[in-house]
């Protein structure tokens, strides 16, 4: 290898060096490489079941399926130093109030469970540009949230909260019909002196390029529940097929 080849290939191999370091300094908490990451999960609460769940006070929770969250598959408070900062989303917090509220905590200016949905999740979702910062993290969720539109599909496809009980294959015919893809649907399980599971979050995958795709559930894999909802009377689960389904209307039973 003559001198100035050399020279320049020592020269690449610093830089490369010096990038990786940067790029591991940017994400020093993270429990696995953040970009291992292959898809996202816009996950959708029905409020009700919400706080049926909840041992926290909740009052006249929105008769609408709201935002819980966009998660990434892996990894969890990937920058710890990045905090939430709610003056980078003011412009957008007429939408949050209304599309992504705290339902366990109805003030308007309960900024909390924002917080916590950034610092775990956001900060992971942050290595694609098109989520690299809070304004952008929020604002497309938001937007795949309208260009999903649950609420008028399940509408369309007779699916409402009512007394009656629906099937598991009803609801996923409908949902498969609309989006040609399948979500991961969650329900409460039947307590003691209930027949049916209670319906209580409806999730949609993306790739990385933010298109639609289905979302595939191993055996065994468990509810992704976050610690901000863990005062709760029972869990969420993966739906099972075999049982009746409860939409509830209105919070029953309510301890």
């Amino acid at each position: 290898m003559k001198p100035p080849k050399l020279h320049y290939w020592i020269l690449g191999c610093f830089s490369m060096a010096l990038c990786c370091w940067c790029a591991s300094d940017k994400f020093p908490h993270s429990n696995s490489h953040p970009h291992t990451w292959r898809k996202l999960y816009l996950a959708h609460h029905w409020p009700v079941t919400v706080c049926k769940m909840s041992a926290n006070d909740c009052h006249d929770p929105p008769d609408y399926w709201t935002i819980h969250g966009l998660w990434p598959d892996k990894g969890e408070e990937c920058n710890r130093t990045w905090h939430f900062n709610v003056t980078e989303i003011k412009d957008l917090m007429s939408d949050m109030r209304q599309y992504w509220p705290d339902v366990i905590h109805s003030s308007l200016n309960r900024t909390q469970f924002w917080k916590h949905e950034w610092e775990k999740h956001g900060t992971c979702a942050a290595t694609l540009p098109i989520l690299d910062s809070q304004k952008k993290y929020f604002s497309k969720t938001l937007e795949l949230y309208q260009r999903v539109d649950l609420n008028c599909f399940l509408l369309k496809g007779g699916i409402k909260p009512s007394s009656t009980y629906y099937q598991m294959a009803t609801i996923k015919e409908v949902l498969t019909k609309f989006y040609g893809i399948t979500p991961k649907i969650q329900c409460l399980p039947p307590e003691e002196g209930e027949k049916a599971q209670t319906l209580g979050q409806i999730e949609f995958c993306f790739t990385k390029e933010l298109v639609l795709r289905n979302c595939t559930e191993p055996n065994g894999e468990s509810s992704r529940m976050h610690n901000y909802l863990q005062l709760v009377t029972g869990e969420l689960s993966v739906c099972n097929d075999t049982l009746p389904v409860y939409y509830p209307s209105q919070v029953q039973g309510h301890k």
